[in-house]
């Protein structure tokens, strides 16, 4: 498959960084930076110094992190400050690890889209990985990912149906699936600011080599997770026509400007050949969310 390769200097942060600290938190605009945990990012809204319950948190990265989300949140918005909620994009391991200790610890409300309750208050998982797409060693691992669900179902409610944000005033939440069933990406137009969780991200996810280099590539959604291909590329199509401006993907670098929209455009126009792998389980037989909020695979 090509790739679709981006200078460094339009990452986000910084031209220079194609190292991306662990656990640091990197400045994007006045009120969002975003926090590489391993193999993810998770963002944070608000400026700094912003009070207890003024700020938001959208995802909130792998099993084992809570600590270093808080204290990345103390640096950021003051020790003890807790967020007004909690977003998630969609409830896949890596995006949804921390979030029982941290919805204890914090008594947070998390907002998701509906057909992502399931997974988040404790009635179903998640439909195998693939790991014989993208030929990396990271879906070689996917089988080992824990797939939920997680139960926080004393916190967790469906995000308001006129797409307003919890706690992110002048942003929308748009249904982005494909990935999973109920994916969202966070839509603040007036300065055209996109938090895409992994409807699409700009880093090869299936290669360790490029998770560690993080070079700047655009690529589709995790190919080894994601069980709606059709879906995935409508939701990049959308996604590209609102021409974004800076973005923040769950797992890259955050980029902005007139290359990062070419690359995205690029890969909208190109999403068959870039981002489909060629053969796997979920290329021949989507899943689809029917009755009862249960994963079928159809074509089965």
């Amino acid at each position: 498959m090509k790739q679709i390769s981006i200078d460094a200097s339009a990452c986000a942060d910084s031209p220079k960084n194609d190292q991306v600290q662990e656990g640091r938190t990197h400045h994007v605009s006045a009120d969002l930076a975003y926090q590489r945990l391993m193999i993810v990012n998770l963002v944070y809204f608000g400026a700094p110094g912003s009070r207890d319950r003024q700020w938001a948190l959208i995802d909130v990265g792998l099993p084992g992190t809570a600590h270093f989300i808080k204290r990345a949140a103390a640096e950021r918005f003051g020790e003890d400050s807790r967020p007004a909620c909690i977003i998630m994009t969609h409830a896949h391991a890596d995006h949804a690890g921390a979030l029982e200790n941290l919805a204890k610890e914090w008594d947070v409300p998390i907002f998701a889209h509906e057909l992502e309750l399931p997974y988040l208050n404790g009635t179903a998982a998640y439909p195998a990985p693939d790991p014989l797409v993208g030929g990396g060693l990271m879906p070689a691992l996917s089988v080992l990912f824990p797939r939920g669900p997680f139960n926080v179902g004393g916190w967790v409610e469906r995000l308001p149906a006129d797409h307003s944000v919890p706690g992110m005033p002048g942003w929308a939440w748009l249904h982005t699936p494909g990935h999973t069933p109920g994916h969202i990406s966070l839509w603040r137009a007036a300065d055209r600011a996109l938090i895409a969780g992994d409807a699409f991200i700009t880093t090869n996810q299936e290669s360790v080599y490029a998770v560690l280099a993080q070079k700047p590539e655009m690529h589709g959604p995790p190919m080894y997770y994601t069980q709606n291909w059709e879906q995935a590329a409508e939701s990049v199509a959308r996604l590209a026509m609102l021409r974004p401006e800076v973005v923040i993907t769950g797992h890259g670098h955050a980029m902005r400007g007139a290359q990062m929209r070419a690359g995205l455009q690029a890969l909208a126009s190109q999403f068959q050949q870039v981002a489909v792998p060629p053969r796997g389980k979920y290329t021949e037989h989507p899943t689809s969310v029917e009755a009862g909020n249960a994963y079928v695979v159809r074509g089965k």
